[in-house]
């Protein structure tokens, strides 16, 4: 079945305005600030609107996971001013000219930018009317360039999230939120912000699509039966996970249930420490019913999308435990709504998860420890339960105002890790953890500690201690909620023991656009764990031929390195899929972990976190370019004293204009800098030099150069001359050292 959606943009405008641009590679990544809708049934052909910027030339979409099929139909540039006054102005002669009495001359064809006004029919003028005129509309930059996409889903296509970028000459943008889902799909129809006349009825079980502009309300009716139970489940900050520009980072939709006569029957602005709300809803009598969406402060903007699966839904509300042994089977119990079976297996046979329809996660920890369960009651010292060290426990807090207490026999001088996971699983557990010793003198506590991993979570709620026992014998850890709340879905994965040195990888950005033969800069974020301090070496693991890692290593005690990715000479059409892993040795142990795809992203002018991606996506285009001298500066490494200079000299590459090249280091480390750039007989020397307070002994890591070309560009008479800069790209990352001067003898 196809589905056309009521578009915001003008075909007619959109040729015009985009034949112009099309084909011109940008210097500067695409973005993509909202798609919409963000999702769609299987079986079904609809369009999709996605806005953002940089996206001229537009060539296709990359959609992770299978079944779907995408091709771009239409991109549109916005107006400037001058073109709105321009339009608004031929428009106005326009509708003057149809106030003239019949019979008078019709004089000359209204024309705009090649465009005969005077032709168009009256929807048509009446779109373009309203290109000039949307007072909701709040005109945002980054939002305002569109593409129109066609979307087609396989019957037999999963069901899952999955992450949509678009294709441009410059190479892929950042990823978004599109779901694949089973149920029938219903958009909005603007006004319905009102009672049950606006807009028409929607029949369940069905998911609804919407954007909230500002000030916007948006109902949908639907009829009901005395008895059903109701899920009414939001997707808004989980499509978009952060908003740069907004307070509190997303759109925090509130939902809201009336009967017939606008008696409001329910209200929900979350789920648990989830900003996406769910409503639960007991139907008490047959009849028509409104459920209503809208911002928390009536904000609203094209990126305010929302998806809403209201119905007789499957939503797992708890489940416990959270984890077990890995390698076994464990039986996991749920609570919530409409479930068809109240357990399942983790870890068995394929199969043994939940169907993928059932909305409510069950996420699943796996670890290679001895598991106990927490066994009550244990609320004191008195009761406490026994807990060998090098264990986890699978507990949780019953009730509101309950702890569990746990006593640990330790040897003098022992070192204790102490780590709750409950909000990284989805537990709405605010956990505190609390080491006393056998008379009650508190040796540690702690509330909140952050993992830079948990890139969703804006509350880090999640508890670790580390303690010194100084003394042998009995000790007490206590667990409880910080607000003093608790029920069946407050559960917890309580580790206790010796330190477990390790570490994960994230990589930023995840979509990586380079010019074929081109080298780009990626930073690399080490999240040690539990006292982890050594190196870290990175690799590629199975990339095509032609790529280059440079500076690939994390060096000791280092959170985040700046490395290089070089292509191959030879552009590619289709986007590689690249693994990139890190190895280190923790005593006789040798470690590997892949690295996280994931993008750095802003939350509320202020706040940044490490979203991470399905996949690590790189873009090799065609965009034309001189050659660097890529190969050759490779794993060169350079060593430094503090208040001294070293000379680094970069080979000639072909059709490199040297005595026009400008080089200047990007984002250095602090106490070194580009002291001086001599070119001689096809070659450049460098100078760098390291500032004798700043750059201490055993300083090191990556050094990036970036080329460019300065050019004047051409002002207006008595205005001064303005230099331009003409990037070339930058050199793979040269490592670098400081060491102790040595003293003459």
């Amino acid at each position: 079945m196809n589905r056309r959606l009521p578009m915001r943009t003008v075909a007619c405008v959109a040729v015009l305005l985009g034949a112009a641009s099309a084909g011109r590679a940008q210097s500067v990544d695409p973005q993509i600030g909202y798609v919409f809708p963000a999702g769609g049934q299987r079986g079904e052909i609809f369009e999709v609107l996605i806005g953002g910027q940089r996206l001229s030339g537009v060539t296709g979409a990359q959609l992770s996971g299978t079944g779907v099929h995408i091709e771009v139909l239409e991109y549109t540039k916005p107006l400037s001013r001058k073109q709105q006054n321009e339009l608004r102005e031929q428009l106005r002669q326009l509708k003057g000219r149809d106030r003239k009495k019949a019979g008078e001359a019709d004089g000359d064809p209204i024309m705009w930018r090649g465009m005969n006004l005077s032709e168009m029919s009256r929807a048509e003028l009446a779109d373009l009317r309203k290109q000039i005129s949307n007072k909701k509309k709040q005109r945002n930059n980054s939002l305002a360039e569109t593409v129109r996409l066609r979307v087609e889903i396989e019957d037999g296509a999963p069901v899952s999230d999955r992450e949509l970028r678009l294709k441009t000459p410059a190479g892929l943008s950042n990823p978004l939120r599109f779901q694949v889902d089973h149920l029938p799909e219903r958009f909005e129809q603007e006004p319905n912000n009102h009672s049950a006349e606006a807009g028409a009825a929607v029949s369940l079980p069905v998911v609804l699509n919407g954007q909230i502009l500002p000030g916007d309300v948006d109902r949908f009716r639907f009829s009901a039966r005395a008895g059903q139970r109701l899920v009414a489940r939001t997707s808004a900050r989980a499509l978009i996970p952060y908003l740069a520009d907004a307070v509190p980072g997303w759109f925090q939709a509130t939902l809201a249930l009336f009967d017939a006569e606008g008696m409001q029957l329910a209200y929900t602005d979350d789920y648990q420490f989830h900003p996406d709300p769910v409503l639960f809803f007991e139907v008490p009598a047959d009849g028509e019913y409104e459920l209503e969406i809208r911002d928390s402060i009536y904000r609203g903007r094209e990126d305010f999308v929302y998806r809403i699966a209201l119905g007789e839904l499957p939503f797992v509300t708890s489940s416990f435990p959270l984890g077990g042994p890995a390698g076994e089977t464990t039986e996991v119990s749920l609570e919530g709504w409409n479930l068809p079976r109240d357990r399942l297996a983790k870890g068995g046979e394929p199969g043994g998860d939940l169907d993928s329809t059932i909305s409510g996660a069950v996420p699943f920890e796996f670890s290679t420890l001895e598991e106990v369960r927490e066994q009550e009651p244990n609320p004191d010292p008195e009761s406490a339960q026994p807990l060998a060290l090098s264990r986890i426990v699978n507990g949780r807090i019953d009730e509101p105002g309950d702890q569990d207490v746990f006593r640990i026999e330790a040897r003098p001088g022992a070192l204790l890790v102490a780590e709750v996971t409950a909000r990284r699983l989805g537990s709405p557990l605010d956990s505190v953890l609390r080491l006393t010793d056998g008379q009650g003198v508190e040796i540690a506590v702690n509330d909140d500690h952050d993992d830079r991993g948990a890139g969703l979570i804006t509350h880090q709620a999640d508890s670790l201690l580390t303690a010194t026992l100084e003394n042998g014998g009995a000790y007490f850890l206590t667990v409880r909620d910080a607000q003093a709340k608790g029920g069946p879905e407050y559960a917890y994965r309580l580790r206790v023991g010796p330190p477990r040195p390790d570490f994960a990888l994230r990589v930023v950005p995840s979509s990586i656009n380079v010019r074929a033969g081109g080298t780009v800069p990626l930073t690399i974020y080490a999240l040690r764990r539990d006292g982890f301090a050594g190196p870290i070496q990175l690799e590629l693991d199975g990339a095509p031929d032609g790529f280059l890692l440079s500076g690939a290593r994390v060096p000791a005690g280092q959170e985040q390195i700046r490395v290089t990715l070089t292509a191959p000479f030879a552009p590619s059409d289709e986007p590689f899929r690249v693994t990139l892993r890190g190895r280190a040795r923790i005593g006789k142990e040798k470690l590997v972990h892949a690295a996280v795809a994931a993008d750095d992203l802003m939350q509320a002018f202020l706040y940044r976190h490490l979203v991470p991606a399905e996949e690590l996506l790189v873009s090799v285009n065609s965009t034309k370019g001189p050659r660097l001298p890529t190969r050759r500066v490779a794993g060169s490494v350079v060593t430094l004293t503090p208040g001294g200079t070293v000379e680094l000299s970069l080979p000639a590459a072909p059709k490199l204009p040297l005595d026009r090249v400008q080089l200047e280091l990007n984002d250095p480390p602090e106490g070194i800098r580009l002291q001086e750039v001599r070119e001689d007989q096809g070659r450049l020397t460098l100078i760098l030099h390291a500032d004798a307070e700043q750059a201490k002994p055993g300083l090191e890591g990556n050094l990036i150069l970036d080329l460019f070309i300065e050019r004047n560009q051409q002002t207006p008479a008595k205005k001064p001359a303005r230099n331009r800069r003409n990037p070339l790209g930058c050199l793979p990352a040269i490592r670098f050292q400081v060491l102790p001067a040595t003293r003459e003898v």
